[in-house]
């Protein structure tokens, strides 16, 4: 699959979890981890960490337009960093931590794949 094609998905995949968390952050929280935000300062944490996510969906989304280009690849290290980042964060909430929410084992393997993609993309 392509450059522009992961900048595409990462897009689409990561805006949809930038406005879950700035939505409904305690109801994504619980989905992930099987917890809720009890506490107000952490709902506004999971809302700037949604903003953030959005943030990167955004600059995939206009950076599919030159996915060969130098800035592209940059975007696509960043994007490989956080995926590793998160996965690992996610397992360590899984295996550390001892939370499980529906959705956190599928995480950590999408989050795995993505970083797969970025590496492949970059070779």
């Amino acid at each position: 699959m392509s450059m522009k094609t992961l900048l595409v998905a990462t897009a689409a995949i990561e805006a949809g979890a930038g406005l879950a968390l700035i939505g409904v952050p305690s109801v994504t929280a619980s989905l992930l981890l099987g917890a809720t935000l009890e506490a107000p300062a952490a709902a506004i944490l999971a809302r700037i960490g949604g903003t953030a996510i959005l943030a990167l969906a955004a600059v995939c989304w206009l950076a599919r337009r030159e996915p060969s280009g130098f800035l592209s690849r940059g975007l696509i290290m960043a994007m490989l960093s956080y995926n590793i980042v998160v996965a690992a964060v996610l397992a360590f909430a899984a295996i550390g931590q001892g939370l499980h929410g529906e959705l956190l084992w599928p995480a950590v393997i999408f989050h795995v794949a993505m970083s797969g993609w970025c590496i492949k993309c970059l070779l």
